[in-house]
């Protein structure tokens, strides 16, 4: 963690970055307050968690926007090559057709089979390296080509073609291991696991009652079972213990005109079901990069269940009808992401006994 006071060369590289992007006046080697708010605002734009501090995901983070494309040749590598020019690179292929996958900053072997059929496409050497030649093919037809990203509704397509029922569903349950929520988040995605087996759906859990895996280990868990879907189940905390409400996160980055469709339309579903059920504050829905959204290959979301530092939001959370209702909001708005506008319910009204007698689990 870098804060303000502290001094050095990550700093001083840091701060390069920062002056680079235009938040900043000068380099410098100390973290002044000038600094850190050069650090919120490239939190803010970025999609981060807003502290003015430094922690590993925000170093990462600007560690990959020292990039712009044609600064290197982009390549597949270990460990894989992350940053700007590749987000920007993976946007420009989608918007003339090519698949790259996810527009995630990440050069993997997607990234690198969409560059080769573009190099094939403008007849330079087909090597799936993305140097100067490949660079300079890609300007010139950006200056031809405009319209939509084709492939952005990849993944509602793929939702709308599985169907309506939730027997042949996957869906990933990854409830926080933060010692002082743990076993509330726990216990309702215990809940919401019941509930989704009894209509026939495959259910993971990312942990165990005791287990307490990284990130890392929770993304590559729920990218190994080709989920439909991966919900993250949290409870905020904040020094003002005023703050309250509950809040979703989707995948999404306005800086690179990018989202997760289906994670988005999902995310407004829950947000308004939950809220709709309870007497939780609505804080919104709202874009993020943080990696379990950005790194998982299926949609996903992360849900704030409101404030543990909260006083009525606590009492509420711990009560345990209460987390029903939570659990079977959330079941049903998992079901009306799988419905189409005609067959969906009025938000709040769906019950888990109607998707029985609708016989959607056939």
């Amino acid at each position: 963690m870098i804060k303000p006071g502290d001094r050095g060369d990550v700093v001083t590289a840091v701060t390069n970055t920062l002056h680079r992007l235009g938040l900043i006046a000068s380099p410098t080697d100390t973290f002044t307050e000038d600094v850190a708010g050069a650090v919120r605002a490239f939190q803010q734009e970025r999609g981060l968690r807003v502290t003015g501090e430094i922690d590993l995901g925000t170093h990462a983070a600007i560690e990959e926007a020292r990039w712009k494309l044609g600064d290197r040749s982009l390549l597949v590598d270990s460990p894989m090559m992350r940053g700007d020019d590749v987000a920007t690179l993976q946007s420009r292929l989608i918007d003339m057709g090519f698949n790259p996958g996810r527009v995630d900053g990440i050069y993997g072997l997607t990234t690198e089979n969409a560059v080769k059929e573009f190099q094939k496409s403008v007849g330079v050497k087909v090597d799936g390296i993305c140097g100067p030649g490949t660079v300079i093919s890609l300007m010139r037809l950006m200056r031809t080509v405009t319209g939509g990203a084709p492939t952005q509704l990849r993944d509602q397509a793929v939702r709308e073609k599985r169907g309506p029922a939730l027997a042949d569903k996957v869906i990933v349950l990854d409830p926080s291991s933060r010692s002082d929520i743990a076993e509330i988040v726990y216990d309702i995605a215990q809940k919401i696991e019941g509930r989704l087996i009894a209509l026939g759906v495959s259910v993971f859990l990312s942990r165990s009652a005791t287990s307490t895996p990284s990130e890392t280990e929770r993304i590559a868990m729920a990218n190994s079972t080709e989920a439909d879907l991966v919900i993250s189940l949290s409870i905020d905390k904040y020094k003002n213990e005023k703050a309250e409400g509950i809040s979703t996160y989707f995948y999404g980055s306005e800086l690179h005109g990018i989202h997760s469709i289906v994670g988005e339309r999902f995310a407004t579903i829950v947000q308004r079901e939950l809220v709709a059920r309870t007497d939780l504050l609505n804080a919104r829905t709202h874009a993020k990069t943080w990696d379990l959204l950005r790194l998982t290959k299926a949609p996903a979301v992360r849900l704030e269940l409101g404030y543990i530092t909260n006083r009525k939001d606590a009492s509420r959370l711990a009560d345990n009808h209460f987390r029903d209702v939570i659990a079977e909001g959330l079941v049903v708005a998992i079901q009306r992401l799988y419905l189409s506008a005609e067959e969906d319910a009025k938000t709040g009204t769906l019950r888990i006994e109607d998707l029985r007698r609708a016989g959607i689990r056939r």
